[in-house]
């Protein structure tokens, strides 16, 4: 089959601390030298046989040694298209976390915690959580309510 596309799931969650802070973390600049928009948020590509939360908890704790806390709410899906011949979906969440942040420096080389406002003037953010934070129908739901 000539036009084979690979099809791949990630997991996001834009985790929110104790104190009502938003965590978004920096990519390396090493690792990934030719992506713009270096700040996002935690998550990666699922590993095909475990579960969704399987996988986000997993993405968490090795990224940033964080626990989830309670249940992660959906908020969005979304298409990433990258070339002809693979297709990601991204499934990102909302959710609390608890502990401290202890990075995964081959990932991530810098971490910050952000209240609302601050979050959304940081530049230089992944487009695809850009494009989110762009959408008015999902800001109430990030913004107004508690996690």
């Amino acid at each position: 089959m000539d036009n084979a596309i690979i099809l791949q799931v990630g997991v996001k969650v834009l985790l929110q601390n104790e104190k009502g802070k938003y965590l978004l973390l920096h990519r390396s600049s090493s690792k990934y030298p030719d992506i713009e928009g270096k700040w996002d948020i935690v998550g990666g590509r699922i590993d095909p046989g475990k579960t969704l939360m399987e996988n986000l908890k997993r993405e968490m704790q090795e990224e940033t040694g964080l626990e989830l806390v309670g249940e992660p709410i959906l908020i969005a899906a979304q298409d990433i298209l990258r070339g002809s011949g693979r297709h990601v979906v991204r499934l990102t969440y909302t959710g609390k976390s608890r502990g401290e942040v202890v990075l995964d420096m081959e990932e991530n080389d810098e971490y910050k915690w952000l209240d609302w406002n601050e979050l959304m003037q940081l530049e230089d953010i992944d487009r695809y959580f850009k494009e989110l934070l762009g959408k008015a129908s999902l800001l109430g739901r990030l913004r107004g309510e508690p996690l």
